[in-house]
This record gives C-alpha cells, structure tokens and sequence, in this order.
C-alpha cells in the first residue's frame, strides 16, 4: 500500500476537566486517568496541560487511527474516476487528495475525531467503579464513558483547537494582508475551517469585486452635476445595478460549481434527498413507518404524504403568526420612529434617535427569534439544514421590516428624497459603525471577563489577593475566548448567521433604494473591504475554532439576495415615478406608464437571465461527463467479468454433473 506519508502532530481537539491532585494509589479508577487510557488504547497522542483551575487534554489523531474511523462511519470520498466510494482504509491510495495534499477534510477529521472519543463503550461483562475525588458512580455495561462524564460535569467541554502553525500562516497571508484587499486564499480557508465558512469567505469576496463597478458609477454620479440630463442619468444608473445584480446571482452560482470541484465534492441534485458529511437525517420516522405498514405500499405512501402536508402546514402557520407579530406589534413602533425622526429637526438628534432606534430592534429582535426557534421545532423539517433555513426565513423577515419600514416611510409617504438620502447615509454609517465596534470589540470583552472570573476563583482558592496569575498555556487562552456562535437560534446556526445577515440587509439597503442615493455602493464597497480582513481576525485570534459544519452553497440567503433584487426592481420604479413627478419633468400618467413597462423587462430579465448563462462552468460538466464515462465503462467491465465468471462456474458445475 503506497500512502502518503501525512503526519498528524498538530493537536486538534481538547477536552476540559476541572485540575486536581490524583494520588498514586488512586490512579486507577480515577475517571479522568481511566478516560486517558482509553484514549491512548484507540490510538491517540495525548498530551495533558495543567492550566489555572482546569486541566486540558490534548488529542492529535494519526493517519491510520482517522483512517479506520473513516471506515467505521462509511465516509464517502472521491475517487479519481470521479465516483464518491465509502472510504476504506485498505484502499487508501484509490482516494483522491485535499488541495492542501492531506487526505481528509477539517470537516471529515472532526466527525472522525468525535466518533473516536465519544465511541468509547464499557465492553465488559461488570461495570466499573469510577471515582473523582470523593464522588463514585458507576460505568455501566454499554455505557459511553464521555457522555457519562459530562453528564457528571467532570467533562466540562470538548472543543476544537487552533494549529499554531496555519493559523500564523493565514494570519500573515489573509487577515492582515491588505494590499490586495479582495483576494483571499480560499482553498487554505477550506482546508482549515471547512466548507460553509470558505464559501462565505469566496461569497463575500466575490461580491465586494462586483461592487467596484456600481460604486465607481455612484461616485460618478455624486461627484459631477449633470444639470437637466440626471433624470436620464438615473434611470440609466438603475438598469445598469439591475443587471448588475441579477449577472452577480448567476455568476455566483458558477463559481459555488467551480469551488465544489475545485475541493472535490459532489453538489447535490436535491439537497433533501441522501446523506450528506455532516448532517444528521431525521430518518427515524422513514423507518418507523416501513416497519409499521411492511410491504402495504398503499398506506406507506398515504402516511408519508399525511406528515408531509402536515409539516407544510405547520410552516405556513408558524410564518402566519410571524408575519401577523410583525404587523400588530412591530410595525407601529416603526412607523413612530420614522414619524419622531420626520418632525425632529436637529441632525444630532437624528443620529441619537437612530442609535438608540438600532439598540432597541436588537432586543426586539431577540425576542422574535427566540419565538422563531420555538415554532421550528413543531414543524417537520428533514434535516438541521431545513430547520437553519426555517430560522433564516423568519428572523430576516423581523430584520427586513425593522430596517426598511423607517425608509419605505420617507420614500413612499413623504416623498421627500432629502431627508431620504440622510436616513440612508444616517443607517449605513452608524449601523455599519455599530455592528463592527460590537462585532470586534465584544468578544475581547468576553475573553477579558472569563480571564477575570478564572483569576478570581484561583485567589479565593489560595486566600491571597497579591500577585497577578498568568495564562501561561495556549490551549487555555484558546478555551476562555467566546465560541463562533449565533445570536439568534445557536443550536442551529453558527457565527456565519450574523455575518451573512450582515450583508444581506447592507444589499437591500443600497438596491431597493439606489435612485435615492447612489453613493451607498461605494459605502458598502469599503465596508466590505473591512469586514473581510476583521471577520478573518475574528475567526483566527479572538475566537475559538469553529465547529465545521458542512454545507454546498450559501443556502436560504441566496433566495433572500434574490428576493431583494425583485423588491429593489419595484422600489426603484416607484422612486422613479415620484422623482419625475417631483421636478414636474412628466405627467404622473406617461410616466408611470413608461416606468411599469421598465419594471416588467427588468423582471423578464431577471427571471430570463438564468437561461442565458448556465449555473455550471463548462469544464466542470466537462469533467463530470468525463467521469461519469469512466464509472459506466469500469462498471461495465466489473459486470461483465462477473456474468463471464458465473457462466464459467455454471458450465463447470454442468459438466461435473
């Protein structure tokens, strides 16, 4: 077997029990000293580090350790005839390599990682007598050791670690690497965070380089006064980010192909059907009711699609009180700040009131996913995946009015572009400033408070205040800094659910109201050139390593970019029709006429564009038809050696008759 040599040296996972002295004589059924025996007898290199109050143990995971786990959870890999086979750790030369040259994803270590310590099973025929320090309890027959002892609280968690060596490498190379400020070495973020943050990394850097383009056209426009011709330059300047958005959703979904073939992975047909690395299926009622109705196909199929229109009708119901929840309490608490903001004649006090405005529909905000998360639990959903969409769906509906009712007052009402064009440049400024400073500033914060809290217990515990107590260990740094987590709904999203709201509500803002004020693209540009290199800092020195989650494509926010490119088509219209009615260039009626008719184009070419330019590179359908022949014509030869084999063996078999 030619492998590879890969070695596996850098430590990726650590577990946390509380520190204490185990005497010699008691080593033996102390939990912890049982727990890291286990460890090492699966093949693990552990390594234990006594931190401030706690104790950390270290795991790192050979080649072949992986490999078999691999195996054990049938992990699907690709092979070079371009077919996802189940991973054998016999036949490891037949599976193709990671781009960084290793032969499992962050992705596919970390559920080998899991399977491997939280596989650990009483297999005697007794249980066995644990203790930890004068608490005992039992290890029963068929017991898993880790859950026992985080039911127990000795585990306090299991979390991933930082590779020293790749994190300093993408520190230098992407986080503060600022000459190029929208390249990013995306195939390395994959290899070290895993898919869904990469492709929200390659979706943002895509998107803020398509925004050069509207912003220097929006700089044009506010830098040089095109007297009588502006009413015609508008209407220009808003077909022009029409098309620029709707070439942008379909170009993304070439490159989303490009990078899953570029990383090797197969993009799936239907995302409800299958299994999928990383995701859980709720297959449970799947089997359930083919154990229940056995070969009865007729009640099997009037079951499946009873619980499928009732999990249909569930969602609609939970998306009605949503909406009627926006509607009866949201909606006229905004509409009292847009009023208070319109009748306000100070612009200081406008920028309070806007501040205080964007502090108080966070708490709102809360409240409404908390009650979001509730609801998604009575729906059936297929999988993790459907729920995170779900919650997508609802919270960005509470955003959507929060953000844009104030704004849609000022335009639609008032008519008055003026003050709409200070709202727009109030909100950008200071909810761009306010979600940065809270988005960098908060998780220092945090980390300051636990190193506070762990101080305080550690001289409480030796009954002196004098001398400060250092953090000498990494792996303990690494455990006090905050989680990459959600806001809202944190047991179905992770940290990327801020940031990817974050730049969907920035999108609708400068879209939907782009005739208004122009400039934004060139806000948004520059913002997004910040973010990139503070999210990747975020990800990289002020936050753990994040749990991979496996996923193929941004998901429910490409339907809601999508969405906001038709609501921004209207919008636009709208602001046309008032604008030329305003300078009292047109009669409301022709034009009005002409702009609907502008309307219904742009939506035929929305909706048209996608037939225009295919979703799939060429040379990615070009590889897979390729591959797709080679499997046929391997399959075919395995066939007909096997019907060649069985026809030899009948005719022996004959004969010896």
């Amino acid at each position: 077997m030619n492998v590879l040599e890969e070695e596996q040296t850098a430590f990726e996972i650590g577990v946390v029990v509380p520190k204490r002295d185990v005497k010699e004589e008691d080593k033996a059924s102390d939990c912890v000293e049982v727990l890291v025996d286990e460890f090492r007898n699966l093949g693990l290199v552990v390594e234990r580090v006594h931190g401030v109050v706690d104790e950390f143990i270290k795991l790192a995971a050979p080649l072949e350790t992986l490999g078999r786990a691999a195996a054990e959870l049938h992990i699907k890999k690709r092979t070079p005839i371009g077919m996802d086979l189940e991973f054998e750790w016999e036949e490891v030369d037949a599976f193709e390599r990671q781009p960084d040259g290793s032969l499992f994803s962050w992705c596919e270590r970390f559920r080998c990682y899991r399977h491997i310590i939280y596989g650990i099973i009483n297999k005697s025929q007794s249980s066995v007598t644990l203790r930890f320090d004068s608490k005992e309890f039992q290890w029963e027959v068929g017991e898993y050791l880790l859950q026992k002892l985080e039911s127990e609280r000795i585990v306090k968690e299991v979390f991933p670690l930082h590779d020293e060596i790749k994190r300093k490498k993408l520190l230098q190379t992407w986080a503060l690497h600022w000459w190029d400020f929208t390249n990013q070495p995306i195939d390395e973020i994959y290899s070290y965070f895993g898919t869904k943050i990469a492709i929200y990394f390659a979706f943002l850097g895509m998107y803020t380089r398509w925004l050069l383009f509207p912003a220097a056209f929006g700089l044009i426009l506010h830098m040089f006064n095109f007297g009588s011709l502006q009413l015609l330059v508008l209407p220009i300047f808003f077909i022009s980010i029409i098309l620029w958005a709707i070439m942008f959703s379909q170009f993304w979904k070439r490159k989303n192909n490009a990078l899953l073939a570029r990383w090797k992975i197969r993009y799936p047909i239907r995302a409800d059907l299958g299994y999928r690395q990383g995701m859980e299926w709720s297959s449970s009622q799947s089997i359930e009711i083919a154990k229940k109705w056995g070969t009865d196909k007729t009640k099997e199929r009037e079951m499946f699609q009873r619980i499928e229109w009732f999990g249909r009708l569930m969602r609609f119901r939970n998306d009605a009180i949503i909406i009627f929840s926006i509607i009866c309490l949201q909606l006229p608490f905004e509409l009292a700040y847009a009023h208070i903001y319109e009748v306000i004649g100070s612009d200081i006090m406008k920028i309070g009131l806007t501040t205080i405005y964007l502090f108080a529909i966070q708490f709102f905000t809360q409240i409404g996913g908390k009650i979001s998360v509730k609801l998604i639990k009575y729906e059936n959903n297929e999988n993790t995946e459907k729920k995170a969409d779900s919650l997508v769906y609802k919270v960005f509906g509470l955003y959507f009015m929060q953000s844009y009712i104030g704004v849609f007052y000022h335009a639609l009402l008032h008519r008055n572009f003026s003050t709409l064009r200070k709202v727009l440049i109030q909100r950008l400024l200071v909810s761009q400033v306010l979600e940065n400073l809270l988005e960098n500033t908060l998780p220092y914060l945090k980390y300051s408070y636990k190193k506070y809290r762990v101080r305080s217990k550690k001289k409480r515990e030796k009954g002196s205040s004098t001398g400060k107590i250092q953090f000498a260990s990494r792996v303990e740094k690494e455990y006090l800094k905050p989680s990459y987590s959600a806001s809202i709904g944190m047991e179905l999203e992770d940290g990327l659910f801020d940031d990817f709201l974050e730049v969907a509500l920035q999108f609708g803002m400068i879209m939907m109201f782009a005739c208004a004020f122009p400039l934004a693209f060139a806000f948004a540009t520059l913002n997004n050139i910040t973010e990139i290199r503070a999210d990747a800092l975020k990800l990289l020195a002020m936050l753990r390593r994040p749990t991979p989650r496996f996923s193929t494509t941004i998901g429910a926010w490409l339907n809601i970019f999508q969405f906001l490119v038709v609501m921004s088509i209207c919008t636009n219209c709208a602001l046309l029709v008032w604008l030329y009615d305003e300078e009292g260039k047109w009669k409301i009626e022709p034009g009005l006429a002409a702009i609907l008719v502008m309307e219904h184009v742009l939506l035929l070419i929305k909706f048209g564009f996608s037939r225009f330019v295919p979703e799939e590179p060429a040379w990615v359908k070009a590889d897979r038809v390729k591959d797709a022949a080679k499997a046929e014509n391997m399959c075919s030869k395995q066939l007909l050696r096997s019907i060649s084999g069985e026809r030899a063996t009948f005719g022996e078999l004959k004969k010896s008759q």
